[in-house]
């Protein structure tokens, strides 16, 4: 059994493969509330699409939510993303202030949460929201693994390529 509905992750799936189909990394990020499950905001990758490194789906579903909302603290909202934020989603995930990061697949190369900078457990890190990570870990990590094998089949991307979020 999930602890998120099963239409979050569902769309949070259908997002990482539109993502995908886009010729974008495979990740996507839905923010909701946390008490009713009502999402606000939903995003996936769009670095190459906007030429913009900084355009990763929790960054545009946190702008996204800030606008509908009106707010710039997401305090009462939480974020399911489909792979383990990487140190600078995470950072904006902190100073979002939500309540709750839900993540599938988690990122042994460029996460921050569970791996590498593990940022949360820093004291110099303000807010630190509840983390429950490798819901359908295996599902999204095949959506990621297919994505990147097929970019090196098709030698768009070096082999060991460590930016591949």
């Amino acid at each position: 059994m999930n602890i998120l509905p099963d239409f979050i992750i569902e769309r949070a799936f259908q997002l990482a493969q539109q993502a995908s189909r886009a010729d974008e990394v495979p990740v996507s990020a839905i923010i909701f509330d946390t008490q009713t499950f009502q999402p606000i905001a939903e995003a996936f990758n769009q670095t190459e699409t906007l030429k913009n490194p900084l355009a990763h789906a929790e960054i545009l579903a946190i702008e996204q939510a800030c606008r509908t909302t009106n707010l710039k603290r997401l305090t009462g909202y939480s974020v399911f993303v489909s792979l383990e934020p990487c140190a600078m989603c995470a950072g904006a995930l902190s100073w979002a202030r939500v309540d709750c990061i839900y993540f599938g697949a988690y990122d042994p190369k460029t996460g921050a949460i569970r791996q590498g900078a593990q940022i949360y457990t820093h004291s110099q890190t303000h807010h630190k929201p509840q983390i429950i990570g490798g819901i359908e870990a295996e599902r999204f990590g095949e959506l990621l693994t297919h994505f990147f094998q097929h970019k090196r089949k098709n030698k768009q991307i070096p082999p060991n390529n460590p930016n591949n979020k």
